[in-house]
């Protein structure tokens, strides 16, 4: 995905920054906005899975920091459940103006609860999926309780929520010890998906029953199993991202018609994007969706295939794919064909060429396995067959390979 830094004033007459994560090889069929918890940022690990895989999907995904998050300690601790509602409102509104009106509109922790308070009022929006969302707000102000004796005699209390530290004043603790989201949810009249995990030890499991049980048809509850209430594990995050995609893929607008055969075949472009950090890389294949990442150990979250694991299935692929239309072709009994493939740096002194003796070669090892009532003969023939598939030949040949900037810096395309 690429993103792009967006501004505007909030209702405090504050300027909000707002990122704008884009599909990275064509124009989003729809914008769904991510809110996320109290004590996050935009950029919390969670938000960023969903917001690619979201993207992955052809939508863009917008995601901002409430009024106070990047400011001084005076301003963050005059933000409440209310105020953040009123900024996601103001930030619907933005998109709107600005032709990207938000249908889809995802709340984690207690931007769950700002989500369903706000989504009513938020005309364009068509579903709302909530993560470790409070039903009773309180019950995710569980930070709160040792400050709340402090707070009554004082008005006021330092209270340390994830990294930050603040005055709540008692203002903030009487909005989150009052009213639940019993009505809100009523007159929600929007599809919901609730993600809650029965281990969460900030938000209770009990709170996803309450908001399931209040919210009318259509809706939905998935389970997050052992996940955290911040989805810290890659894993997690990566799961309630793909299973927020596959449901919001019922109310959002289709994807964009399918292109003929001619077109998907003469547009052999692929398109890559690395974010500011780690190592992880979305790759864009005519409207296929593929990651690449590398090992924990090499830096890495090892959230998919490395580029040179890519680069063996390339050629394992193109293997198989050459071998089954040669039997076809030749009406041969193959049926399955595993291709397993190893690549390893070896030294060119192992290879007997003296004159490269410090250079370091690349070796590909290919096993074949092939089953069906096939000759010596025809066996030996697949073997011979392997070696001039495409991408072998390809690789055997080398490749002259050209760099150059793109025109226009912002186009997704290469």
């Amino acid at each position: 995905m690429q993103s792009t830094h967006l501004s505007f004033t909030g209702p405090a007459g504050k300027r909000l920054t707002l990122n704008l994560d884009l599909p990275l090889d064509r124009e989003p069929t729809a914008c769904a906005f991510f809110v996320h918890c109290f004590s996050c940022s935009r950029d919390l690990e969670p938000v960023r899975q969903i917001s690619r895989a979201l993207t992955q999907e052809g939508l863009a995904v917008a995601r901002f920091d409430f009024t106070g998050w990047d400011e001084a300690e005076s301003e963050f601790s005059a933000t409440t459940l209310a105020s953040d509602v009123e900024d996601l409102v103001a930030a619907g509104e933005y998109l709107q103006e600005t032709g990207r009106p938000a249908q889809l509109l995802i709340g984690h922790s207690l931007g769950g609860a700002a989500a369903i308070r706000a989504a009513a009022r938020m005309t364009s929006i068509r579903a709302v999926a909530t993560i470790a969302a409070p039903f009773d707000p309180w019950q995710a102000a569980r930070m709160f309780a040792a400050s709340r004796a402090e707070v009554e005699q004082k008005g006021e209390a330092e209270v340390r929520i994830g990294e930050r530290t603040f005055t709540a004043p008692s203002q903030l603790l009487e909005e989150l010890a009052g009213e639940n989201l019993k009505e809100a949810l009523r007159g929600l009249r929007r599809a919901l998906l609730v993600l809650h995990a029965p281990l969460d030890q900030n938000v209770g499991i009990g709170n996803a029953a309450r908001i399931f049980a209040a919210a009318r048809h259509p809706k939905s509850f998935v389970s997050l199993d052992d996940a955290d209430h911040l989805l810290t594990r890659h894993s997690d995050a990566r799961y309630a991202a793909a299973v927020i995609a596959a449901w919001a893929s019922r109310y959002l607008p289709a994807r964009e018609p399918a292109r003929t055969e001619r077109d998907v075949i003469a547009d052999n472009r692929v398109a890559t994007y690395t974010g500011r950090s780690g190592f992880l890389t979305e790759v864009r294949v005519r409207g296929h969706g593929l990651i690449a990442d590398e090992p924990a150990v090499l830096g890495g979250t090892d959230a998919g295939p490395t580029p040179y694991d890519l680069l063996l299935a390339a050629l394992g692929t193109c293997t198989g794919m050459t071998l089954r239309m040669y039997a076809d072709r030749k009406e041969w009994p193959l049926e399955d064909i595993r291709v397993v493939l190893r690549h390893q740096k070896i030294s060119a002194r192992d290879e007997a060429r003296p004159e490269d003796s410090d250079a370091r070669l690349d070796r590909i090892d290919r096993q074949l396995a092939v089953t069906g009532d096939l000759t010596t003969e025809q066996i030996t023939r697949l073997l011979e067959i392997a070696d001039r598939c495409p991408v072998h030949r390809t690789l055997d040949a080398g490749v002259q390979i050209s760099t150059r900037l793109m025109e226009d810096a912002d186009d997704p395309t290469p």
